[in-house]
């Protein structure tokens, strides 16, 4: 008796010869003739586009804006990333002391 140990698709498991099957005819695609659809337009309202300044190019880079005055001494940081304003000398000694314990 002989067992299909290998990979032979001609043999059943059992041994036995496998009948061959007719192919399959293969069928012909249908073509049809291609109709391109019908265009849409959708009728949208015109709207301008909306500028702060006329006269300004509206994808300039603004202008910086710096700190001039004399009220702000300093930063400090008071816990982890906490950016704290120094106003005068004495709050800068209190945040000191603080961090210190």
């Amino acid at each position: 008796m002989y067992m299909n140990l290998g990979n032979s698709l001609n043999y059943t498991t059992s041994g036995r010869k496998r009948r061959k099957l007719p192919a399959k005819k293969a069928t012909k695609p249908k073509f049809e003739k291609y109709v391109p659809p019908k265009t849409y337009i959708r009728e949208t309202p015109d709207y301008p586009s909306v500028t702060t300044a006329p006269s300004a190019d509206s994808c300039s880079k603004p202008t910086r804006t710096e700190y001039t005055g004399t009220l702000v001494k300093g930063i400090a940081t008071m816990h982890k990333s906490n950016a704290v304003p120094i106003i005068n000398d004495q709050e800068a000694t209190d945040i000191a002391n603080m961090r210190r314990g």
